[in-house]
């Protein structure tokens, strides 16, 4: 029942995020009344960095109360919150408004993430946990799959992006399933009562700091070649086919998202095989080289931008496996939720830097989304060099 909830969640907050890709471009043309990539683009990147700031804040948020009053009641709270703000974006008349929806039901999806991977962790055995990584990753990626099968049946057009985000509404009815069905962690509960949770005390404390400010590093890499490039592949291809293919979004998406199915299995499989630092460099390495190829060498939507497509989401989703392997194993039981939602949310506020990167160079670059890709992805150089500065955990248990 845990595996099951925490599966929905993740897979219904994949559907949360993947929307909007797919919705913004038509969205943003009928609110701002025009169709010009360089005034869509801009207002793309500022949304999407307020979803991002949004999320590292209800990761900080619900990871903290799920280290207080449990993982269970925290992700109920979380998953109502991303659903209710998501289906209100039904009504925004104006960017801004579009901006702040975002924003609130992000706080929503940046909590549930913690929160789920917490208590798969801490109920399913230890050698399980490459495979629980695995799953977990691979929810997200769910989602967006059936974003991208939705709207390649039913293209998303200025005039009909409103009922997509209304739909956005109904996985609050998970929240019910969970109050009623899913059992709260007893290793968590058998942490409290031993001693009162303090987890920021802990997290931010003089054994954990410099590993937190590393686990916000890898996060934020992750998340700056996600948001800050690959979310926009939709609106490239979009632009390459104008108005004679209006479900090109959908099929870019069900492309991301069945190569990142596969790569959230390959990225902890790595992981539990030639270690968590070098699985991340790997990633890495993998990560640079697919974009680099789709973004400097692609110049038309056809089979080489599906496939292309296909590997990058596969690249550079396989973090979203390897992270839920590797966080865990950083933070004692009583500050886990919160030490991965700092960890991996935190990440998020540098990545909404690397949006609006995006959003300005693809201004910069006369409406480009390509050129503007190429030059964000370098971030994954970075990668390759921090990760050797943290700690390896293959092969020990969860700290206690």
């Amino acid at each position: 029942m845990v595996l099951i909830a925490a599966f929905l969640g993740w897979m219904f907050d994949g559907v949360e995020m993947g929307i909007f890709p797919v919705v913004a471009r038509p969205a943003l043309q009928e609110i701002l009344g025009t169709e010009a990539d360089q005034a869509v683009g801009p207002w793309m990147g500022y949304i999407t960095a307020l979803f991002l700031v949004g999320a590292a804040g209800g990761g900080l948020v619900f990871g903290w109360l799920g280290d207080r009053v449990g993982r269970v009641r925290a992700m109920t709270a979380s998953i109502l919150a991303y659903s209710l703000f998501t289906g209100a974006c039904y009504f925004a008349q104006a960017a801004w408004q579009l901006g702040l929806l975002r924003f609130l039901a992000a706080l929503g999806m940046g909590g549930e993430w913690s929160l789920g991977v917490a208590l798969v962790m801490e109920c399913w055995p230890e050698a399980k946990r490459p495979l629980m990584a695995g799953i977990i990753g691979a929810a997200a990626n769910v989602g967006y799959a059936l974003v991208g099968v939705v709207t390649w049946v039913i293209p998303v057009r200025p005039d009909s992006w409103r009922w997509v985000m209304l739909a956005g509404a109904i996985p609050a009815l998970l929240a019910f399933f969970l109050v009623l069905m899913v059992p709260e962690s007893q290793r968590w509960k058998a942490s409290v009562q031993r001693a009162r949770a303090e987890p920021l005390r802990i997290v931010f404390g003089a054994s954990l700091w410099r590993t937190t400010l590393l686990a916000i590093a890898f996060g934020a890499i992750a998340l700056i070649g996600t948001w800050g490039s690959v979310q926009w592949l939709p609106l490239w291809g979009d632009q390459l086919v104008g108005k004679s293919f209006p479900q090109v979004k959908g099929v870019i998406m069900l492309a991301l998202s069945v190569g990142a199915i596969l790569g959230c299995f390959i990225g902890p499989w790595i992981g539990a095989v030639l270690g968590r630092r070098m699985a991340y460099f790997s990633l890495c390495a993998a990560s640079l080289l697919s974009c680099a190829v789709l973004f400097r060498m692609v110049d038309s939507f056809g089979p080489a931008f599906v496939v292309g497509s296909f590997v990058v989401g596969a690249a550079t989703a396989a973090f979203y496996g390897w992270l839920p392997l590797y966080l865990p194993e950083l933070f004692p039981t009583r500050a886990r939720a919160t030490g991965q939602g700092i960890s991996f949310n935190a990440g998020r506020i540098l990545a909404a830097g690397g949006a609006l990167t995006q959003g300005q160079l693809v201004s910069h670059y006369g409406g480009s989304y390509a050129q503007a890709g190429a030059v964000v992805t370098l971030i994954y150089v970075v990668g390759m060099v921090l990760i050797w500065f943290g700690p390896e955990t293959k092969g020990k248990p969860l700290p206690e």
